[in-house]
């Protein structure tokens, strides 16, 4: 039971940091591509390969695991919205935004999940 609280804590830290991301992003650069969507997607990726790193080099309590791994990740990191917002882009006659969204976030969150387990793994 403990461990649902601690993803319901991390999930309440995720989701509000996700909203305001997102606000900053519409801010800074409008509405015409998801920024948003992608910022929190690369944070998320790039702390999930140092969250997974940790785990394989030390010992991560389980309630650790579920707060940030499961709870704060999970409800940062938004890809049903970044599919939501491709398919728009592409019914929308979008289709180099919506390819671009595609590639950048996919391509970009694997990259930086290889770079936050590098940047653990070269400190063990």
């Amino acid at each position: 039971m403990s461990n649902i609280l601690f993803v319901a804590l991390g999930g309440s830290v995720g989701a509000v940091l996700r909203y305001l991301i997102s606000i900053l992003m519409l801010q800074v650069f409008g509405s015409g591509f998801p920024f948003g969507t992608l910022v929190v997607n690369i944070l998320g990726s790039f702390l999930m390969g140092v969250v997974y790193a940790f785990g394989q080099v030390s010992e991560v309590s389980p309630e650790i695991k579920a707060f940030i791994g499961v709870g704060m990740l999970g409800a940062l990191t938004t890809f049903s919205t970044f599919s939501n917002e491709s398919l728009l882009l592409m019914q929308e006659g979008y289709l180099v935004k919506a390819i671009l969204n595609v590639v950048v976030n996919v391509g970009v969150c694997i990259f930086v999940v290889f770079l936050g387990q590098q940047l653990v793994f070269s400190r063990y």
